[in-house]
């Protein structure tokens, strides 16, 4: 059976940016051979040093840009992100929106082997980024992220629904959901609702104990 995953997104937080990120990252590299496929989503300042810190960790790109080598000076560019450390990217989060065009653009500059994973902010989203195929697809309601209540709690429904209109779409992406996410019974109650996965940010990245919520995470899988 496949494990579900466990996806953090690092974004630009103080706990989780610079040293500080390698730090994080190698608490996650201590659960890698767990229960769950753990994947850090870190700045693209951060790539190689996280990549160096933690050799075994999936490290993901927090957004990539559909341009090749060349003048697109400000832009991430796929080949140099991939060069220093990208394994995976996630794009159109909530709080980096991207028009659909962008994401149909980057899919085939990428490998076939590169984990991508559009943020979805509701089923019309949802749909529109299944018909273009990525490796996943994360519905967070923007609403809910950085919050204390889950997804999962606050509207279950969010979450099934998302799965059954991205497997009718495209059976072969899967589906996380996030917004909210902060320990093991939210895990639990995703992957019960079809999801295969979580995406969540401050529940570790502000943590005061990483180790104890990694741990607690993964604990009813």
């Amino acid at each position: 059976m496949t494990k579900p995953l466990i996806v953090v997104n690092f974004k630009t937080y103080a706990s989780a940016s610079g040293a500080t990120a390698e730090t994080l990252a190698v608490a996650m590299e201590a659960h890698s051979n767990g229960p769950a496929r753990m994947v850090a989503v870190v700045s693209a300042f951060d790539l190689e040093a996280v990549r160096r810190a933690a050799p075994s960790l999936e490290v993901w790109s927090q957004h990539l840009d559909p341009v090749g080598q060349g003048g697109f000076t400000g832009w991430l560019e796929p080949k140099t992100a991939i060069h220093r450390g990208a394994q995976g990217t996630i794009i159109n989060h909530a709080e980096h929106k991207v028009e659909m065009d962008h994401v149909q653009r980057l899919l085939p500059q990428l490998p076939e082997d590169f984990p991508v994973c559009g943020c979805a902010a509701d089923l019309e989203e949802a749909k529109s980024l299944a018909e273009m195929g990525p490796t996943f697809i994360a519905v967070e309601p923007p609403e809910l992220i950085g919050g204390d209540i889950s997804v999962t709690t606050a509207d279950p429904s969010i979450v099934s629904d998302t799965v059954a209109v991205v497997k009718a779409t495209n059976p072969d992406v899967r589906v996380l959901c996030g917004a909210g996410v902060k320990n093991g019974q939210d895990v639990a109650t995703a992957i019960k609702l079809g999801a295969e996965g979580v995406l969540l940010a401050s529940g570790v990245t502000k943590a005061s104990d990483v180790a104890s919520v990694l741990n607690d995470l993964v604990s009813l899988l």
